[in-house]
């Protein structure tokens, strides 16, 4: 019998990258439809979440569905099986389909759809476009025999901690006696029950992002010996890592509007789209908002960008971009389908880590309601 992961433990995974903290407030992410208890043979990536993706599910045996976009937007004052969602909904309940959606959490995470896009268009040297969340950092401060002090040390490096700049496994240690005293009922790794003892331990002290701290906690103590781990987290006014709405970045050469309007229909397979003439007739800088970026323009601005790629792009707010010098590219919201490879890599990867069985595909309908005729 195949090892298949319930609906919780893949959950788990992908908000191990992309937590609901991350998401923006109101975005209805998360459960949408079903139960996360139970197993799953077969994961769907997909963009959207329409009848004939539905149906697609159905075919192919899918016990989650993972969407960017929530079916379930608005709230639902009815549900009329004679309406498409209406529809949908029963044939999900009926099928045992659970839905769940990852949306603006996995436009904000670092390992999200922004950078996804900023790759496929070659940015270089990236940033945020408009911050939303700060990863809050944490020191952890923990006492270890000597005899295991690499063992927790490489644990907790390897679980991410110690992260500075462009090096990992930051630490410091300062050497010293640990103390205690083994009570009724305990069975120490060093000592006898109701005798003192005095060991030679060594402190270990790190940092790390506060998003992490339950798997760096998690390492540290099934690498430690001691029954009863004595460990210290502080929170720390350091600046932790800014995520947030979108990137931008430089292009690894300098381009003319057309040559980057063909570089832009070549990175997302799009044979079409809209185009709002700045000022400027050399792009260098580019920021890049996956879905609907009407509300970054001005960021865009502010940061100095020639161009804006996004989507949605509304007509006054053409003007407005227009007036105040700065080209869009309108590549349309579909260019998100990009996250249903991507994140299916990631899942994949990691099931297959914790030697898992479940199979995880991508939808392959077509979601882009536009034609161009």
């Amino acid at each position: 019998m195949s090892k298949c992961a319930s609906g919780q433990y893949i959950i788990s995974l992908l908000e191990s990258f992309a937590p609901k903290k991350m998401a923006i407030e109101g975005d209805p992410i998360g459960l949408q439809i079903g139960s996360l208890n139970r197993p799953v043979q077969k994961v769907m990536i997909a963009l959207d979440v329409l009848e004939n993706v539905v149906d697609e599910a159905i075919e192919g045996k899918v016990d989650l569905i993972i969407a960017h976009h929530p079916l379930l937007y608005r709230p639902l004052k009815k549900i009329d099986i004679n309406t498409s969602k209406g529809r949908m909904i029963e044939k999900l309940i009926k099928n045992d389909i659970t839905v769940y959606a990852a949306h603006t959490n996995l436009d904000v995470t670092s390992l999200g759809v922004n950078e996804w896009l900023a790759d496929q268009l070659r940015l270089m040297n990236t940033e945020v476009l408009s911050t939303t969340y700060e990863d809050k950092l944490v020191k952890l401060s923990v006492f270890v025999p000597r005899t295991h002090e690499e063992q927790v040390r490489n644990a907790i490096g390897n679980a991410g901690a110690g992260h500075i700049g462009n090096y990992s496994h930051c630490s410091f240690s300062s050497n010293g006696i640990g103390t205690f005293t083994p009570l009724e009922g305990t069975t120490p790794f060093i000592g006898k029950q109701g005798e003192m003892e005095k060991v030679e331990e060594v402190r270990i002290e790190t940092i790390l992002p506060e998003s992490i701290q339950k798997k760096v906690v998690s390492a540290m103590k099934k690498a430690h010996p001691y029954e009863e781990v004595a460990y210290d987290l502080y929170p720390l006014l350091n600046k932790g890592e800014e995520l947030g709405i979108g990137k931008i970045g430089k292009l690894p050469k300098e381009m003319d509007l057309q040559e980057f309007v063909d570089h832009v229909k070549e990175a997302f397979g799009v044979a079409h789209l809209r185009v709002i003439k700045g000022k400027n007739a050399i792009i260098k800088k580019v920021a890049v908002v996956g879905g609907d970026g009407n509300k970054y323009i001005y960021p865009a601005l502010h940061k100095g960008a020639d161009v804006l790629v996004t989507g949605d792009i509304y007509y006054h707010n053409a003007h407005d971009a227009q007036e105040e010098g700065l080209t869009v590219v309108d590549a349309g919201h579909h260019i998100e389908q990009i996250m249903k490879s991507k994140l299916k890599g990631i899942l994949e990867q990691k099931l297959k880590n914790n030697k898992y069985e479940t199979v995880v595909v991508e939808s392959n309908i077509i979601t882009e309601p536009f034609s161009f005729m």
